[in-house]
């Protein structure tokens, strides 16, 4: 395990770099209570307030966009933005194409647990096959697996029994990152959306998350 404390997420990059992939874009962001930069503002403030970006929608997945529901979750709107929220767990599980009408950029920031089950992981795969089908750019703002990258653990899932907890046949324990996932996903299901992942930077496959210097936001409330 390193002790490297220079660990950037996605959005950390995509900040720093001025929003230069975001330019111009009329952006829905998927995100919950875990998409933080580094320095604690939350991913919807920071799009929100960004120069050439036009922040158009939220859409929110199991737990909802603060992480406080453990059952389905209803649209509502943000608080402090005023943006919709649209929630992909309760009457669907993906954008639709009235929700994604005037978009043209999908942006994902949620920080994923590393295991199959875990929705995250068909949350974003559904958003990815929403953007294929309304001809979509998404960016997935990427962020470390934080049990470790190298390992991968379990039983794959069974092709003939995927769900919502089973998106993909991959195992327990994936070792790979969303942004990495993004990618898998995209080529072994011939996706055609433009995609775009946004690194983390400075982050060891070996780390764990301890070893990031970030600080931790349980994605769920049964952790």
């Amino acid at each position: 395990m390193t002790t490297d404390d220079g660990v950037l997420t996605g959005i950390d990059a995509l900040v720093r770099d001025g929003f230069r992939a975001l330019g111009g874009s009329r952006v829905g962001l998927v995100t919950n209570h875990t998409g933080l930069t580094r320095d604690g503002r939350a991913a919807i403030d920071v799009l929100h307030s960004a120069p050439n970006v036009s922040l158009e929608a939220l859409f929110g997945p199991e737990h909802g966009i603060r992480g406080e529901v453990d059952e389905h979750v209803a649209d509502g709107q943000d608080d402090k933005t005023g943006l919709p929220i649209w929630s992909l767990y309760g009457a669907r599980t993906r954008p639709t194409t009235q929700q994604l009408a005037g978009l043209d950029t999908l942006v994902f920031d949620i920080q994923d647990i590393g295991c199959r089950f875990y929705t995250y992981l068909s949350t974003l795969g559904h958003v990815l096959e929403a953007a294929s089908a309304a001809a979509l750019r998404v960016v997935v703002l990427d962020r470390p697996n934080p049990i470790g990258g190298l390992a991968a653990e379990g039983p794959l899932a069974d092709a003939e029994a995927l769900s919502f907890v089973a998106y993909h046949p991959v195992p327990v324990r994936h070792g790979l990152t969303l942004g990495e996932m993004a990618r898998l996903l995209h080529a072994e299901k011939s996706l055609t959306c433009p995609l775009e992942v946004i690194a983390c930077e400075g982050w060891h496959r070996g780390d764990w998350y301890d070893a990031t210097g970030l600080v931790w936001t349980n994605p769920s409330p049964n952790m």
